[in-house]
């Protein structure tokens, strides 16, 4: 995995991470549930956004397909999209708490 060799984007990193799982954990159902897509939008156009500017490029490029089913208001393959960037979190988790088992 490649992440910023900015010590202070390396500093952020984690509480970055935990904060969009947070918030993945309690807003995505109910985007999906009660078909927000402008809302879903705004969501996946901040996920890409913020991904980016920490380097987090392939996470990002999840939010800009997901930003693509929220316009298109295809609710499965928006829903279909928590797990995967979900886990795509996880796993820069998991990386910063043993960057040597990556």
């Amino acid at each position: 995995m490649k992440l910023s060799d900015d010590p202070f984007v390396r500093e952020l990193l984690p509480e970055f991470v935990d904060t969009w799982i947070s918030d993945i954990d309690s807003q995505f159902d109910e985007l999906i549930s009660n078909r927000k897509d402008e809302d879903l939008y705004r969501f996946a156009h901040t996920l890409k956004g913020s991904c980016f500017q920490f380097g987090l490029d392939h996470i990002a490029n999840l939010g800009i397909e997901l930003m693509g089913y929220a316009k298109e208001k295809n609710w499965e393959k928006a829903a279909s999209m928590k797990e995967i960037i979900r886990n795509s979190f996880i796993e820069v988790r998991d990386y910063l708490k043993n960057p040597e088992l990556s």
